[in-house]
């Protein structure tokens, strides 16, 4: 029967980050976005402003999905795949 060769070569394991730079540069950016969206939602004077009801709102959705698109967002560079 036919043997499976197992590769215990160390130079081929490579070991790093899961992500890249850019990964954590729009990670960091739509904890921004967050940020910004709750800090327009925040205040007690005028609580059915348009800013408070409709603006922060799509602000802290968009910075959600930012944060969504820096996970999956994968570099287009060959040496970053090498």
């Amino acid at each position: 029967m036919a043997e499976k060769k197992i590769n215990t070569n160390s130079k081929n394991l490579k070991m790093g980050f899961a992500f890249e730079k850019v990964n954590y540069q729009l990670f960091i950016a739509s904890i921004i976005v967050v940020g910004i969206g709750f800090f327009l939602m925040s205040g007690s004077d005028d609580i059915y402003s348009f800013t408070k009801i409709t603006i922060a709102p799509l602000v802290v959705v968009l910075g959600f999905a930012l944060g969504f698109v820096s996970i999956l967002y994968k570099s287009k560079n060959k040496k970053a795949q090498d």
